[in-house]
Formats: structure tokens, sequence, C-alpha cells
């Protein structure tokens, strides 16, 4: 199996972008791509997948073991010519002190070759030690080339080529001057995101031209064929007990507002049988039939007058949540089933099944790695007394708590909602500022669904 792995020396380096416009880049080669983000991440693997015309997936050792992780990359890179995996941060960042949650420890895991994407900028003869003690300090992790970055001109890079050629074994592949050909807009969450972005294909087209001009793909695709075949003898990303039938119809809230899902929990839904039903909260006036409701994350404030302006939707939605409706949402979901949201002094009506007035502050109010332990008040428990692992990066928080309300989850790590409780319960809704995911160890998908059967079959005997 062809692969590589995009990283770099820090964050803000420019790895996001030169993966974008390598994967359509190489896709333009009538190659098909496979691409892969490391941690917990909705936009760039968005962006990713635009470029591939194929789903991107996760690979995070907070929520995933690692020979989830091999088989995962085993199960969607089949039938691709070359997969890419996307770091975050710097090769060497991570939670431990042992690196063992760094892009270089799944760089290593994965035996995948590594190419550094170097920021550039300012520098000259300082970039051969950085170079040579990325080599040495992990011998396990296989630096194959470099991409130089945001260069200032010719002059530069033949400065800096020079240097590598005389200090390091390390190829240059790639010299990208300041272009801007590679500014995508950003916002408090990173890039934004490629389905509110109207001009996201002519965005991607522009990084493929700028990588075709600037960066070897022939060294590229060289260095990817090194990739060693990859090890999943005790691998299995099997987490569900069967295949059923689709009897229970999911209404899947999606529009550029609400885009944060993972592809491969979106699968894992239907395989527990839901079928999806998709529903656009700014433009749809009626809720479809349906069994249950998904509302993931995304930007609700930035959609929030048309929102509000849907009231005919937001009316529907809440009568049904009233009538016990099973219902799940995560962060920018739940923000659009409180009474309001408040941002840049303007404040909009929301849905108002959860109690409260959510405000959008200016500084994040939880971000990170989150660990989640059921309380008594579950909808649908886990089997066992497991912490969930998962994440949550929100700018928003409630105005005021209640005090009676119910929640699913203590806390153990993280912000939620008040620092101790998330998981707003009412009915059969649950409401969190984490985003779980769908794995061995927290099969969530499975439990929601077969909630929704049992409220389902009880609803049917009733009448």
């Amino acid at each position: 199996m062809s692969r590589i792995f995009i990283s770099a020396a820090h964050k803000s380096s420019g790895k996001t972008t030169v993966s974008i416009g390598l994967c359509a880049a190489l896709k333009q080669r009538d190659l098909i791509v496979q691409s892969f983000k490391k941690g917990p991440d909705y936009i760039d693997p968005y962006w990713l997948a635009q470029a591939t015309r194929r789903d991107c997936y996760n690979l995070d050792f907070y929520t995933m073991e690692r020979d989830e992780i091999l088989s995962l990359m085993k199960d969607k890179s089949q039938g691709a010519d070359i997969t890419l995996i996307e770091g975050n941060k710097g090769l060497y960042d991570g939670l431990d002190l042992d690196g063992s949650n760094s892009n270089a420890a799944l760089a290593t895991l994965t035996q995948t070759p590594v190419v550094l994407v170097l920021n550039a900028r300012g520098m000259t003869r300082g970039i051969a030690p950085l170079i040579l003690g990325y080599q040495a300090f992990d011998k396990n992790v296989s630096i194959k080339g470099v991409i130089l970055n945001r260069l200032g001109g010719s002059r530069h890079e033949s400065k800096l080529r020079n240097v590598i050629e005389h200090y390091t074994d390390v190829e240059v592949v790639g010299a990208i001057h300041n272009d801007q050909r590679f500014n995508i807009d950003e916002r408090h969450l990173g890039l934004v995101p490629g389905h509110e972005d109207p001009f996201c294909e002519q965005k991607i087209d522009l990084l493929a031209e700028a990588v075709n001009d600037q960066v070897n793909l022939d060294a590229i695709l060289r260095i990817a064929n090194q990739a060693k075949n990859l090890s999943t003898d005790n691998a299995t990303i099997e987490i569900r007990s069967k295949n059923h039938t689709k009897d229970i119809k999911l209404g899947l809230i999606r529009c550029s507002a609400f885009g944060f899902y993972y592809p491969d929990d979106l699968q894992a839904l239907e395989h527990a049988g839901a079928e999806l039903i998709e529903i656009d909260p700014c433009h749809d006036a009626v809720l479809p039939d349906v069994d249950a409701l998904f509302i993931g994350g995304g930007f609700p404030e930035t959609h929030m007058h048309e929102l509000e302006a849907n009231k005919d939707l937001r009316i529907a939605i809440k009568s049904a949540i009233d009538n016990g409706l099973p219902t799940y949402a995560e962060c920018g979901g739940l923000m659009y089933l409180a009474r309001s949201i408040e941002w840049n002094e303007n404040k909009c009506t929301m849905v108002g099944c959860v109690d409260a007035d959510i405000i959008m502050e200016k500084t994040p109010q939880g971000r990170g790695y989150v660990q989640l332990q059921e309380t008594e008040n579950s909808l649908w428990p886990n089997s066992s007394d497991k912490i969930i692992n998962a994440h949550e990066f929100h700018y928003s928080r409630f105005k005021m708590v209640d005090k009676n309300v119910q929640f699913a989850f203590h806390v153990k790590r993280g912000t939620g909602i008040n620092g101790i409780s998330d998981g707003y319960i009412y009915k059969n809704m649950m409401a969190n500022y984490s985003h779980q995911r769908n794995t061995r160890n927290n099969p969530w998908t499975e439990r929601f669904i077969s909630f929704a059967r049992d409220c389902k079959n009880r609803k049917i005997k009733a009448t």
C-alpha cells in the first residue's frame, strides 16, 4: 500500500493546505487518493474529502485502539492508489511525555514515511539543525523529504536547498513561495468549513495548480512507494453484532450550519439499522416522518438568523421532542436546541427544548479531549462502566444552568456544560457539548439506534 504522512515542525506551518493541494494534484493524475486525518477534526477532513472525492477518516489514539486504527486504514484504503495521512500540530507533539499519541507515533505504527512541511520564513542555515534534530529525536520515524513553505523568493529557495543538501540527507521535494493560492479563510476553529465556502472547488483547484507548480509529485510518489506493508495481523474494526435492516428513519440535520459528522459514524448508524434522511434546518419548513433525530456540530451562530427565520421547522422539532422523539445532539446541535443564541450583540430564538440561553464568547469555553462517566440518567447506557473518551471545542456557554437539570454524564476531564456535567436530558433527548466517536469501547451508534427502536416499538404497542 503506497502511503505518505504529511506533518510539520509545529502548528500553522501550512501542512493542511499543502495536504489538500497534494490530494487534488494526485487525483488530477487519475490516481485514487484516500486521505486520513490524525486526531479529532471535522473541518480539515471535509476539505481533504472534497479534494479526493472520497470520505476522509480520522485516526485518533485517544478514542481508538491501535488495532482499530490499522484496520480502519486498511479497510478504507482498499482500491486506492495512494494513501495520504495529514498530521495535526507538530510531528512530535502530543498529550503524553513519551510521545505515545504523537504524530510520530502514528507514523511509526502505520509504518508510513514522513514528509515535513516546514515554514521556512526568515530561515537560512538554521534549517539544517532543525531537520537533523527531528531525524535524530526518534530513529523509528522515517523522515524522507521536506516541503519548504512560505519562501521569500528564488534566492531564498536556493540558499535553503544548498544548506539542506550540504548538511542533511533529506530530499527537498517541494519549495513553495509566498503564494496567495494557499490562502483559505480561517475562523475560530481553524479553516472555514468547505461546505460553507461557495468557492471551495475553485480554491482546491488553485491549490492543486500551486502544488503542481512547486512540488515534485514524482518524488512524493517515490517516497510513498517506500511504505512497508501495513501490519494488521491482530486488527479488527468489527464492533457491531449484526447488520440490521434499515427499520429506523433517522433525521440528520445537515446544511452549511451543521456539518460536523464522522463518516464512519454515519456508516455505523446505517449498519445499526438507520435510514438517514437529511434535513436542512435553514430551508426545510417541514419535519419529515422520522423515528429519531441526530443533530451534529457546526456553526449555528453564523447562520442563526436563517435558523430563527425558519420558524415552522423549529416549532415542528420542538413539538416532536416534547412528544418523545429520540434525539441526540452534539455541540452546535445543542446550541440549536436551546432557547436562544447570543453572538456579536445579536440574539436569535432557537428550538427551545434545552431550557437555557447560549452565549458565544471570544475565547474557548471548552477545548480538547474529555472523559465522561455515565450517570444513572443516561437514556441509552453503555453495557460497561468504561470511561468514554471524547472531545470538545466550543466558544459558547450556557448563560445559566438550571440546578434541576438531569445529566447523562459526569465530566471527569474537560468542561462539558458546566464543568462537572454534560449530556442535557429532556424526555428522550440528550444534548452534549462533547463529540463522541463510535469505537469498540464506545459503540454509541448501536446504542442510540437500539434506543430509538425500543421507543418506536413502545409507541406501536401503545396504539
